[in-house]
């Protein structure tokens, strides 16, 4: 990428993400028009970019190596959904902290385990203020200069929610309100293994053929596991364990193109 722009972003020369005729699918959140501020409310003070109203900011830390460390996030409600890494030492993992049954511990974007109860990564549950890493390691990858990039957001009334459903294991599954039309969601089994999906209103494919993208995968886009965006939520409609096997518990992200409450929220 070579540049974000006021209107979108522009892609260079690299193969990877600019090959001849092929498709590609980008999925974008406004944050703060590029304006960041400093944010001293926890233990490192970190560089933030919040759009508060829609409940995202981006905040830039640096690691000190002592655990227990809280961060400030800018936002005014905790972060339901967090997406961590680490990006100048190393190959660390993508590490995500979703408010799953109220419970701290871990998933891995770039993985497909089962989520983790501990507090080694995320440390405590996020407050109106700060989000909290735990041990050395993980994200305090055991020195003071490794700088990490953290997502965070949390739920808005017509505009984005982060929960829970439980499989059935039928092909008339769960039906999960949001409150509004999804424009992308993401589904991940939390008590199993398997891929984190996402499934959106842009790419070719609707209720009935509505295309996953599995997050940690290199593979391409698939229909076989049917759900149905609809005005008011998603609807499950297989039975395959990637998103409703009966009994498990599974974690979701959804996000509005056009919030009812914000108009774009800005």
């Amino acid at each position: 990428i070579t540049s974000f722009n006021t209107d979108g972003f522009t892609y260079g020369s690299e193969l990877s993400g600019n090959e001849n005729t092929s498709t590609y699918v980008a999925w974008c959140w406004r944050a703060n028009g590029g304006t960041t501020s400093s944010n001293s409310s926890g233990d490192i003070t970190s560089t933030v970019q919040a759009n508060t109203k829609s409940g995202f900011s981006i905040v830039k830390w640096t690691s000190n190596n002592t655990a227990n460390q809280d961060i400030g996030h800018g936002l005014s409600s905790a972060p339901e959904f967090i997406i961590s890494k680490p990006y100048t030492s190393g190959s660390w993992s993508w590490h995500v902290f979703h408010h799953y049954l109220g419970s701290v511990g871990n998933f891995q974007l770039n993985g497909s385990a089962a989520f983790t109860s501990s507090t080694n990564t995320y440390g405590a549950m996020p407050t109106s203020s700060v989000f909290r890493v735990g041990q050395p390691g993980n994200l305090m990858p055991n020195n003071s200069t490794t700088n990490v990039i953290s997502y965070c957001w949390h739920s808005v009334e017509g505009y984005s929610k982060f929960g829970t459903y439980v499989g059935n294991g039928n092909a008339d599954g769960p039906f999960i309100y949001t409150g509004f039309r999804p424009a992308i969601y993401f589904v991940k089994v939390a008590t199993a293994t398997n891929s984190w999906f996402t499934y959106d209103d842009k790419r070719l494919g609707y209720n009935g053929r509505n295309d996953t993208l599995s997050w940690n995968n290199t593979t391409v886009e698939d229909n076989t596991y049917q759900h149905d965006i609809v005005s008011n939520g998603f609807k499950i409609r297989d039975s395959n364990n990637a998103t409703n096997q009966s009994g498990q518990t599974y974690i979701y992200g959804a996000w509005s193109s056009v919030p009812f409450k914000y108009n774009n929220a800005r």
